[in-house]
């Protein structure tokens, strides 16, 4: 069964002195503001659509890993996954030009190269990593704790 879940923005004024607000409409993400500066210099207490995705792509894959590693019956205690989207200057426009992942695992009786293997395979069962796939390269980091 498909699901379709929806966000909705508002941008006020042009790119460089304007501001906005994103916001999902299942109640799990409440209104957040947005700016070029938050996406171009620091965050100033705003978020970015690169920090939404990096965020979209961290809570994906640590699902896909935590179904891989319960596939080889090593289901994780925790996994914390970071993920660090960088959006940069590309010719005359703007990239996002690599997204990191970083996880450490909490998995009991699994060898450290095993967790590796599994790190690196769950991309393959991660929705955002199969959109971002071609487009912009993922590297991921795991070890365990």
């Amino acid at each position: 069964m498909a699901a379709t879940r929806t966000a909705n923005a508002v941008w006020e004024n042009d790119l460089l002195r304007g501001h906005g607000s994103v916001q999902g409409t299942s109640g799990g993400l409440p209104s957040v503001h947005v700016s070029w500066s938050a996406r171009t210099e620091g965050p100033g207490g705003k978020t970015s659509p690169e920090e939404l995705l990096a965020a979209a792509h961290a809570a994906c894959y640590s699902m896909a890993l935590s179904a891989g590693l319960g596939r080889t019956q090593h289901p994780p205690q925790k996994l914390e996954v970071s993920a660090a989207a960088t959006f940069d200057k590309v010719g005359d426009g703007w990239k996002v030009t690599k997204m990191e992942l970083t996880v450490v695992g909490h998995v009991p009786g699994i060898s450290a190269e095993e967790f590796r293997a599994a790190a690196e395979a769950a991309g393959a069962g991660c929705p955002i990593s199969g959109a971002l796939k071609g487009n912009v390269p993922i590297t991921v980091t795991a070890r365990l704790a």
